[in-house]
């Protein structure tokens, strides 16, 4: 299922809180992004009815392997692109903001050869 960058920019906050505490609920996105209680819960209805995400009776939010996986692609583009920008002396305030812009369109060609280039595992 392809999924829009929105999508991808809540699977990538679902990803980094969940390495940063045990649960993961909505409030926790809405603090964390700063977007509002209302786009967060349907957000999150979109990417459970994507199946990249479940949501238990308690409201914590559990990554399916879809969704997981998707989520660490994502999480690899933007470590990676950021990582390219500052070795190329970008300040590392604009190299993460351009990584967040890029890495929701660039193609996997791309990307991979620029891994390649700057050999990045």
């Amino acid at each position: 299922m392809k999924i829009q960058e929105s999508g991808e920019m809540y699977l990538e906050a679902i990803y980094v809180l969940s390495n940063q505490q045990p649960q993961v609920r909505a409030i926790d996105i809405a603090n964390y992004t700063g977007y509002s209680k209302p786009s967060v819960s349907r957000a999150l209805g979109i990417l459970k009815k994507g199946e990249f995400i479940t949501v238990d009776d308690s409201g914590y939010i559990t990554f399916t392997d879809m969704g997981k996986a998707h989520a660490l692609t994502i999480k690899e583009r933007h470590d990676v692109l950021t990582k390219v920008f500052l070795m190329m002396g970008v300040s590392e305030e604009t190299a993460a903001e351009d990584a967040c812009k890029i890495e929701h369109v660039i193609s996997d060609e791309t990307f991979e050869a620029i891994k390649k280039q700057y050999n990045i595992k």
